[in-house]
């Protein structure tokens, strides 16, 4: 599967969760883990991330781009009280605009390299897949939580 068809496909089914239940999105899967709801605002949080990374590295390659703190995110931009829509309009509109880099630079620019202030040095293409392997990483978390529903 081709990057823009697995960043649409995986865009389609996280869309679905945004019009869960009430309770199915306080459900978690596992103790101590974020509930659904929380896991989808992070989605939109780190679409945004993602999405800035992509750009730096098209405009201004090999520069040091540093890693996000999830937790504090999730606490002090207070998910709990985040509109769920609100998280679902940048998911869509950020998803959007990472498709449209990637249709026009997975392949000419994928070469392109960055130094991640945890992980080291990593190419464009490399990023563009992390956009979709870690939102289908969520997916999953989101699919063990609603077992059983």
């Amino acid at each position: 599967m081709d990057i823009v068809t697995r960043l649409e496909a995986v865009r389609d089914r996280t869309l679905k969760y945004f019009e869960l239940s009430d309770e199915q999105l306080a459900r978690n899967y596992g103790p101590g883990k974020w509930p659904v709801r929380f896991i989808l605002h992070h989605l939109a949080d780190a679409e945004t991330v993602l999405y800035d990374r992509i750009r730096r590295i098209i405009s201004e390659p090999r520069q040091v781009l540093w890693a996000f703190d999830q937790e504090s995110w999730a606490m002090s931009l207070d998910y709990s009280r985040m509109p769920l829509d609100l998280s679902r309009r940048i998911y869509d509109s950020v998803r959007a605009g990472v498709i449209h880099q990637a249709r026009l630079h997975y392949e000419s620019k994928g070469h392109l390299e960055f130094v991640h202030s945890e992980t080291g040095i990593r190419t464009l293409k490399a990023e563009f897949d992390k956009v979709a392997a870690h939102n289908e990483h969520h997916l999953e978390q989101i699919a063990l939580a609603l077992q059983g529903s």
